[in-house]
């Protein structure tokens, strides 16, 4: 395996611990390993220093409880830089896991690198059948789960500065869904999906476009404005997963 591998865009001393991981991972698993990828904001180009995780799948010939297990002194030296636990797959995981999970899979097909090995995504069709399914799913679900974390946070401003960017994180995919879904172009930056979908179904976006800019930390609101923040990104959500299970009915 090569752990040489450079990933455009990144800064040098993440690459540098990319590197040093991959070398972990190589020793710790020798030829069990067919391949390791890196997905996500690192590969789309919006890797954060400090505020992303790097996201990581390892692809195997087979695992089992105790290959599982000689990934836990990898994690105990990386999961402070932000080296999230990885995807563990093998070739049948793959072809099952993508028919039951098309959103996240197509994702990983569209945005990763190899660090080292082989590219398991090359020739490979994730199934579409469930896909609208999956993505209404996540937007109707996301709402739901939203109240939920406001509530358990009590609603103070701490809480929501903490909420909102986890939210809209995990709505972005579903937004690449609904353009996939469409066959309209899947963007890769996050406020030009954002803004796609706001125009070409004529929803009010705002609330999302903001909890990027806090995510990146391109804004710092007051504790007045915050509860109005959470406002606006409670009703967009709420409206866009209406607007798209509309879309998919019959």
């Amino acid at each position: 395996m090569n752990g040489e591998r450079v990933i455009e865009g990144l800064p040098d001393d993440t690459q540098r611990l990319l590197r040093d991981y991959a070398k972990d991972v190589k020793r710790a698993y020798g030829d069990r390993l067919e391949s390791l990828l890196i997905y996500g904001s690192a590969v789309r180009g919006e890797f954060l220093p400090g505020r992303s995780n790097l996201n990581l799948l390892l692809y195997l010939t087979d695992y089992h409880a105790a290959s599982l297990a000689d990934y836990a002194p990898i994690h105990k030296r990386w999961s402070k830089e932000q080296v999230v636990v990885p995807l563990f797959l093998n070739e049948r995981d793959l072809r099952r896991a993508s028919s039951i999970f098309p959103l996240e899979f197509l994702e990983i097909q569209d945005y990763h690198r190899v660090l080292g090995g082989r590219d398991p995504f090359v020739g490979f069709h994730p199934e579409r059948r469930r896909l609208k399914d999956e993505v209404t799913q996540i937007l109707v679900g996301n709402v739901f789960r939203l109240r939920q974390r406001y509530t358990e946070g009590g609603g103070s401003n701490d809480a929501v500065t903490i909420l909102l960017p986890l939210a809209v994180t995990s709505t972005i995919p579903a937004l690449r869904g609904v353009q996939r879904m469409m066959n309209w172009p899947v963007l890769s930056r996050s406020d030009a999906v954002i803004k796609d979908i706001a125009d070409r179904l004529a929803v009010d976006l705002q609330g999302l476009q903001d909890a990027l800019l806090l995510k990146r930390g391109q804004i710092t609101p007051g504790p007045g404005e915050i509860p109005r923040l959470f406002d606006r990104y409670l009703h967009a959500a709420g409206v866009l997963a209406e607007t798209v299970a509309d879309l998919v009915q019959p």
